[in-house]
């Protein structure tokens, strides 16, 4: 075993205590994480992973060694460190950096435990539908989340087999590569993955016969089965899509409708030829890929500030971090919530914290409102908020559970009786895990989020519309005599509920959407910015939360890209692929959108159309703007871009034609329909 092999075998025995009593709190707190696998690495190991997305194999591509040189030269020039990567995978693999510190490497351990769980749990990552074969051998029921290692490593082995291939060019299949790639998020995210068949495939029968049947029975080679009795023709036979215009609705699936209809250009023939099979199977599993990893992007920020909330109460709240870790860890903590830009983890954190706020505040008003001579309307002036205060405090014992050991009362379900007689037998360490002795009710009042200094004028603060809003919809009308007796009954884990519930249905969208309130923007400062025609620079233009939550989801929708559909896959009956942005005020990058053009056509082996609208404004509105400090009008003109396969062409369209395009209000449901019902 060689210097560096022994060096990483200390580390992982140095951790495998903070691993073990990681998973066993994250349960006790009501997490349900996949097992983790934690494997400690060096520096060049992490980078290589960061770059590969978190696994350790994956198809070759050019794409890789750029992400892996962007991502050693964050660390050496920007500053940038890893601390560590996790995946979707069951079990969960968790790569730990061996130059980390134990401050560094404890917080990793809390954080991935929930990062672990969003996984197990959180309804899109459902979606993906490929699982592996249950734990245990004859129970169904106990079924495994994806093995997307070993997918991963598969389609690694595919790809390289055809690059190796000596029929076929190795630079073909990374350029076929790279054209799949510039449509990998048009998909419809919103569905779970299945795989895609063509007529081909399907062995489609017509008229009682196996037309493929009849085929094989010709003998006939494979050219010219391809060059015959390709794809287009077999559909014509099969009468699939019942018109010349087809899809009957807009297509979502971008990459899923060119896998079914799409042709390869021949450069020598000048025409569309069917797809050769190794580029029908690379477009398939780069496919299915884009759907593996859609989960991840569309809910980056619940998922890290999930992670950010339990690795929190994990290192600060329960004392992972030792008394000469602290310190450091507040640090680096602060540096990954003060990171400028859009941050998911500072932005999850707070809604996180929000949701648990505003739950539990729910169940203290509820509780108060049934206190005789107390309503709504008179809640401000009778409520001595100190006194509400006080009696939400948690008692001593439940603080300090170790130095309380022999008053600890077996009976109260807030207590874990089997580990306090373990305690008091002196089989257990109390003062270094003091959470053991405490069930999940207890350890939900010990971090009671409204105790907390910084949210003890939550529950004052609540609004008259608020107050109003709770009294009509409570159910329970039984009532206390005295505020300290409707306090007894509070429910404590209400908001540790409340927040596994949404953590199971929600994504990015939707989280915004229904959590990011008036109070919240106020209570944390946001606000948003445009770019004004008047001054030449970026201004504040508002505080409101609808302006402010139009401006965060729209970078969220469709993983914040452009969504761009099939609208007809034989526009103008000329065989021509038409697809349709649906513009929702912000104008596509015409420059990107002519490479993308181009990039289509290799996929699509006939020319391709792309409706958008696009805002024009005149220079002399501009002008008189600047002089009265106000914005110009712009207008809103329809165009439609064509590539040929020789040269880009932008031509205006009636706004007839791309009227259905232009959203009035923007549509931010992303919850499948059956979700609602």
């Amino acid at each position: 075993m060689n210097d560096d092999s022994v060096r990483k075998e200390r580390i992982a025995d140095d951790l495998e205590e903070p691993v073990n009593e990681a998973s066993n709190l994250a349960k006790r707190l009501g997490l349900t994480p996949y097992p983790v696998n934690y494997w400690v690495i060096d520096y060049d190991e992490m980078n290589e992973l960061i770059a590969y997305g978190g696994f350790q194999q994956r198809y070759p591509h050019w794409r890789w060694g750029m992400q892996y040189d962007r991502q050693r030269k964050q660390g050496q020039f920007l500053g940038g460190k890893a601390f560590e990567i996790v995946n979707n995978n069951d079990p969960s693999h968790a790569f730990l950096q061996e130059s980390n510190t134990l401050a560094d490497q404890k917080a990793v351990i809390t954080h991935v435990e929930a990062h672990a769980d969003f996984f197990a749990n959180n309804e899109w990552f459902g979606l993906f539908s490929d699982t592996a074969p249950p734990r245990a051998a004859g129970n169904e029921d106990d079924s495994r989340g994806p093995d997307a290692a070993g997918m991963l490593a598969r389609h690694a082995d595919t790809v390289r087999e055809y690059m190796q291939d000596p029929n076929i060019d190795r630079s073909d299949v990374e350029r076929f590569i790279d054209h799949v790639l510039c449509l990998e998020d048009n998909i419809d995210q919103n569905q779970p993955y299945s795989p895609v068949e063509t007529a081909r495939d399907r062995l489609e029968e017509i008229d009682g016969v196996d037309v493929s049947d009849q085929l094989n029975e010709l003998e006939l080679s494979e050219e010219v089965k391809r060059q015959v009795f390709d794809d287009e023709w077999l559909e014509a036979q099969a009468d699939e899509e019942g018109g010349a215009t087809f899809p009957a609705q807009p297509e979502k699936d971008v990459l899923g409708f060119i896998r079914k209809h799409g042709m390869a250009y021949d450069e020598d023939a000048e025409k569309a030829v069917e797809m050769e099979d190794w580029q029908q199977e690379v477009l398939e599993l780069l496919r299915r890929e884009a759907y593996y990893f859609a989960p991840q992007k569309m809910t980056k920020v619940m998922n890290e500030g999930w992670a950010a909330y339990w690795e929190s109460l994990l290192m600060t709240g329960e004392g992972f971090a030792g008394d000469n870790e602290f310190v450091l860890y507040s640090d680096h903590m602060a540096q990954v919530l003060g990171s400028p830009g859009l941050n998911p983890y500072k932005l999850g954190l707070e809604i996180w914290e929000y949701i648990e706020n505003t739950e539990n505040r729910r169940e203290i008003l509820e509780r108060l409102l049934r206190v005789d001579g107390l309503s709504w309307r008179t809640f401000h002036d009778v409520v001595d908020f100190t006194e509400v205060q006080a009696l939400l405090e948690p008692p001593d014992w439940l603080t300090d559970v170790a130095g309380h050991l022999d008053a600890l009362d077996p009976e109260d379900r807030r207590v874990d009786t089997e580990s306090l007689e373990a305690a008091r037998d002196g089989e257990l360490a109390v003062e270094n895990y003091p959470w053991k002795l405490l069930t999940y009710e207890g350890l939900a009042q010990r971090h009671y989020s409204l105790v907390k200094p910084q949210y003890r004028g939550f529950v004052s603060r609540v609004g008259q519309a608020e107050l109003e809003r709770v009294s009509r919809y409570m159910f329970d009308d039984a009532r206390y005599d005295s505020v300290e007796a409707a306090l007894s009954d509070v429910e404590y884990t209400r908001g540790w509920d409340r927040m596994r519930e949404i953590r199971e249905s929600h994504n990015d969208v939707t989280f915004l959407d229904e959590f990011l309130t008036q109070e919240f923007v106020d209570s944390n400062d946001y606000f948003t910015y445009e770019y004004t025609h008047a001054s030449g620079n970026y201004r504040v233009t508002s505080t409101d939360h609808e302006d402010v939550k139009k401006k965060l989801m729209l970078q969220f929708t469709n993983f914040g890209k452009p969504t761009v559909v099939v609208q007809d896959g034989n526009y103008e009956n000329r065989n021509e692929l038409l697809l349709a942005h649906q513009y929702n005020g912000i104008m596509l990058d015409r420059n990107q959108a002519r490479e993308v053009l181009k990039r289509v056509f290799e996929l699509w082996g006939r020319p391709v159309n792309l409706l958008t609208i696009v805002k024009e404004f005149d220079d002399h509105d501009i002008e008189v703007a600047k002089r009265r400090d106000s914005e110009p009008e712009p207008e809103e003109v329809g165009k439609r871009l064509r590539y040929d396969g020789k040269e880009v062409t932008v031509e205006d369209v009636p706004w007839s034609e791309v009227e259905h395009l232009a959203a009035t209000d923007i549509d931010y449901n992303t919850i499948p329909e059956e979700w609602l019902a």
